[in-house]
């Protein structure tokens, strides 16, 4: 009797439990205003749902309505274009490809800035040229809404994980508000400074990525060609100083690490398109402030010919493929 006296009450208790666990997050949401959020891609759609985990109802919309199904299905309310979020939040977080989708988003026909309310942060996590940053920025302010850039490093992986890197920049006194969002999105977050200067860092990073990654893939496939067996040489160089995080963390050659692109015929990650468009906007920038980088312009030479050699959707890393294959030519 006493046995079963406990049994019931053990029952009892995780009921209890999961009663009020199931109100804490009820309260939780209730007490949170809504989020817009524009852009549901490989990393915008985890993002959105990092926010629908941490309380915060989201208003979504995507150029592509079927990137939305998801994010509605698990209870995001999903409208039919940026302007229309903006009735509805007075928070907005945009992610999308490019300068010009940026500029479409915010001040095309059917954009933010037809709608915005006086007051709206607009938070930026796209990765674009900085004066394109600063010129959103401009014309928000004219419309009583401030707008941050806050760029993302980390990948899909991360997005998922909300482990990304932010770099934020835009008026400091706000801040600690777009701080409170992004914390549910990444593990950092850092202000950079004034309006494009996150775009700044964003790009002065991938520079160093491609740079590194390049590297990596042509020491792997020559000490290959020397004879030397992959993961031992990966492993060699992760103990000693020509260490990287493409070497140690996102290795480019297959069979050296799992869950990483180049195990899965580089699929998925950080497309090549995406690196070269990054990297064009490297060189801007080093053009517009006079600004030597011989290997970063190497590199996006590099990187735009594999989009014309059938590289365009495989993740950056697949530059080592592209070295072994240029060995035959």
């Amino acid at each position: 009797m006493a046995a079963l006296f406990r049994g019931c009450r053990n029952i009892l208790l995780r009921w209890n439990k999961h009663v009020d666990y199931a109100f804490v997050s009820t309260r939780s949401m209730a007490s949170k205003t809504p989020v817009g959020f524009i852009g549901l891609g490989n990393m915008g759609s985890p993002m959105a749902k990092n926010l629908l985990r941490n309380g915060y109802p989201v208003i979504a919309t995507d150029v592509f309505p079927e990137s939305c199904k998801e994010l509605q299905d698990i209870g995001a309310q999903v409208v039919d274009s940026p302007a229309e979020v903006a009735e509805k939040a007075d928070r907005i977080i945009t992610m999308l490809p490019s300068s010009p989708n940026v500029k479409e988003v915010y001040t095309g026909p059917n954009g933010i800035l037809k709608k915005v309310k006086k007051g709206t942060l607009l938070i930026d996590s796209s990765t674009i040229d900085p004066a394109v940053s600063r010129e959103m920025a401009v014309a928000a302010e004219k419309m009583g809404a401030v707008f941050m850039d806050a760029p993302v490093s980390g990948g899909v992986g991360a997005a998922s994980m909300a482990k990304l890197t932010f770099m934020v920049g835009g008026v400091e006194e706000e801040y600690h508000a777009a701080q409170e969002l992004l914390t549910c999105m990444g593990a950092n977050v850092v202000y950079c400074g004034q309006v494009g200067t996150g775009q700044a860092a964003k790009i002065c990073n991938n520079m160093l990525l491609a740079i590194g990654m390049i590297g990596t893939a042509e020491t792997m496939n020559l000490g290959i060609r020397l004879g030397l067996d992959p993961k031992l040489l990966a492993k060699i160089l992760n103990m000693s100083s020509g260490r990287c995080w493409s070497s140690d963390t996102y290795n480019p050659v297959p069979g050296v690490m799992e869950g990483v692109p180049s195990a899965n015929n580089y699929q998925g990650g950080f497309g090549t398109t995406l690196m070269a468009k990054d990297l064009g906007l490297v060189q801007n920038s080093a053009t517009n402030t006079k600004t030597p980088i011989p290997l970063g312009s190497l590199a996006h030479q590099i990187y735009r010919v594999m989009c014309s050699r059938g590289y365009a959707n495989k993740d950056f890393s697949s530059v080592f493929q592209f070295l072994r294959e240029e060995e035959g030519q």
